[in-house]
């Protein structure tokens, strides 16, 4: 990547979560094993919603793609972060940086959207089940997760932009196990002025007004199954929306840490303070995509059904 500065940096060293190597060890473990069953939970629920004609509806198509998006934002930094675990200088290139960085920051946002447009479903298909089809065709839910994607790509090349801008000078520390752009601000030896008000209306754009539409969507949703008249209705109802909504307290709860209040550089805290956002961002970053496929699997019949179905047909296909 091209730099306009008077950066002299040619790569970031990364402090990681620990510098004890059997704890080093543990976490490589625990890490390597928690991607692992993202990529085989992700795997296996895109598979199913594919191959399974049934499950072929605006909702399962938004859960696609949010498994499809768990897969690169885990594929985009945990690499990273198993290296790190194994290096004693964890050195990454500063255009090796900015890559990792605009991924992570691209899925993150792209995902915000989504799941914003997943709530819009569930609110046309509750609120209005009989114009469902019409209103949700094909060609208005694909057009809506296509917008998801374009608009978290195009928000990280801002950010990734306004950050390559930056002059970054002797401090190429990164407080963090992988490239993040808010650990990233805070080595600049320039004004960040622009970064954070940039910052700062991504996080309008991308966190709140989506926020603001779950949050709608999920008022208008409560109360139409409220006036449902039969227990079953309502059960049933509220069981098509708790995956989902589960999946948005867990992504929200966490990335309302990291992201909601941009932080100047005036403002860095002590060290404790940004162990305690790694730990975070980690959580956000592993422990979300792990747990998004387990959620909608166990919340869900269709799902369960298919999955047993098609692991019952590989079954009898290897025996034969």
């Amino acid at each position: 990547m091209e730099r306009n500065n008077d950066s002299v940096l040619a790569e970031f060293v990364l402090t990681g979560l620990s510098a004890h190597p059997n704890l080093q060890t543990v976490l490589f473990v625990l890490v390597l094993w928690m991607y692992l069953i993202i990529l085989l939970g992700n795997g296996v629920l895109i598979s199913v919603i594919i191959n399974v004609p049934h499950l072929h509806t605006p909702m399962y198509f938004f859960l696609c793609n949010l498994s499809f998006l768990d897969i690169c934002y885990t594929s985009s930094s945990v690499p990273l972060i198993l290296d790190n675990f194994l290096t004693v200088r964890k050195r990454v290139s500063f255009s090796g940086c900015m890559v990792q960085m605009f991924l992570s920051f691209a899925m993150g946002a792209t995902e915000c959207i989504l799941l914003g447009m997943m709530a819009l479903d569930r609110y046309v298909a509750i609120c209005y089940p009989l114009r469902y089809p019409v209103i949700m065709s094909k060609g208005v839910y694909v057009l809506m997760a296509v917008g998801s994607w374009v608009a978290g790509i195009f928000d990280s090349m801002v950010q990734t932009f306004l950050a390559i801008q930056l002059p970054f000078c002797a401090n190429n520390v990164i407080n963090h196990f992988v490239c993040e752009i808010l650990a990233i601000l805070k080595l600049a030896c320039g004004d960040i002025k622009i970064n954070i008000i940039s910052m700062t209306g991504s996080n309008l754009i991308f966190l709140v007004i989506p926020l603001l539409i779950i949050s709608i969507s999920y008022i208008f949703i409560v109360a139409t199954i409220l006036r449902i008249p039969s227990t079953e209705g309502k059960r049933k109802a509220f069981s098509t929306c708790s995956a989902h909504l589960t999946v948005v307290i867990i992504f929200y709860g966490t990335i309302f840490f990291m992201y909601a209040k941009p932080k100047s550089k005036s403002s860095i805290g002590a060290d404790d303070q940004d162990i305690a956002d790694a730990l975070i961002s980690l959580f956000y970053g592993v422990m979300t995509p792990m747990l998004n496929p387990i959620i909608y699997s166990l919340r869900n019949k269709d799902v369960k059904t298919a999955v047993k179905n098609m692991l019952g047909r590989k079954k009898f296909s290897d025996r034969m």
